[in-house]
């Protein structure tokens, strides 16, 4: 694999994860744009290396390669985790949407890592669909079945966990 190669598919899982980690980051959330950028990166790193080690003496094992993706994915199911929080007894559970983001920042940095594009593109455009426009669909479309949440981070409304 060439450097330009490389430096391409590390440099948009940096790009990705990054701006994953600003929507967050404009919310005040613990994870931000330092966090998801190297969740990304991390995981695109590791990806690469992966392809390199396993297609070491041919082409890649796809054995290989899966249990390369299960180790991201589950060491990251670990961060993710340290972001929810549960308060007191009765309160809501917080942090779930970040979590979420951190899980699909390290999903991301997978596809740019195997290089791929279309995949890539895909899942941060709908991932940042999601957290950009889902809170005004979740309120259109559930506004009147459940009550509003008030929290600290939206006096009007819902928080944004």
């Amino acid at each position: 694999m060439s450097w330009v190669e490389i430096l391409a598919r590390l440099g948009a899982a940096l790009a990705v994860g990054g701006l994953i980690g600003l929507n967050r980051e404009l919310r005040n959330k613990p994870a931000g744009l330092r966090t998801h950028a190297l969740v990304s990166l991390g995981a695109a790193v590791i990806t690469l290396g992966g392809e390199e080690i396993a297609g070491a003496h041919g082409a890649p094992s796809p054995d290989a390669m899966s249990r390369v993706i299960q180790g991201i994915i589950t060491g990251v199911g670990f961060l993710g985790a340290g972001v929810i929080l549960r308060p007191r007894e009765g309160q809501t559970v917080r942090g779930l949407t970040t979590a979420a983001t951190v899980w699909i920042s390290a999903g991301l940095g997978i596809a740019a890592g195997d290089g791929q594009w279309r995949l890539l593109l895909v899942g941060a455009a709908l991932t940042l669909a999601v957290l950009v426009g889902g809170r005004a669909l979740e309120r259109r479309l559930l506004g009147e079945i459940r009550p509003a949440r008030r929290g600290p981070e939206d006096p009007e409304g819902r928080p944004d966990d």
